[in-house]
């Protein structure tokens, strides 16, 4: 993937050749893993991930023992006592399942902190960057440790609607 941008990144910079457009790279990867306050926020939230399953294990691990405890003593109770167990060991794993989702969720817990954590540092290298872009009059630049590939393009270079008119497509 990678080297198909590299290769569309290059084919941009020769057919913009004739108005010298320049283009640069940047790892972004590298320059996180040299920031201290990054490689912080990585480790707490490490700390908090661990936590946070632990807290679910032992969740499970609960209902794990209520459901072999229920297993073994089936044979003693009555129906009623039979669903009632069971209705408190299908409770105990909703409980365990909302909790991981409430946890590790699209909008979880864990999510809400790496945002807080972070977010901020890496607004700051993107920050960083488009001022250098616009100090370097950069017309486009391509992290190379990021599956996106482009992390900044001059919108005069944007031809998309001169593809669409020429599809026959009007905006």
């Amino acid at each position: 993937m990678k080297n198909i941008l590299l290769t569309i990144g290059i084919l941009m910079a020769l057919v913009c050749g004739a108005s010298a457009q320049k283009i640069a790279f940047v790892d972004t990867e590298y320059i996180l893993k040299n920031i201290p306050a990054y490689e912080s926020a990585n480790e707490q939230l490490s700390d908090i991930s661990k936590r946070y399953e632990d807290e679910i294990k032992a969740k499970m691990q609960e209902v794990a023992s209520l459901y072999e405890t229920y297993r073994t003593e089936s044979v003693f109770l009555t129906n009623d006592m039979k669903v009632k167990k069971e209705n408190e060991i299908v409770e105990k794993e909703k409980a365990a399942k909302q909790l991981q989702q409430k946890y590790f969720g699209q909008d979880g817990e864990l999510y809400k902190n790496r945002e807080s954590l972070v977010k901020p540092i890496q607004d700051q290298v993107y920050n960083a960057v488009m001022a250098i872009a616009k100090e370097k009059n950069l017309s486009a630049i391509f992290d190379k440790s990021s599956s996106n590939g482009l992390m900044f393009a001059d919108s005069s270079l944007d031809i998309s609607d001169s593809v669409l008119k020429n599809l026959g497509y009007s905006k």
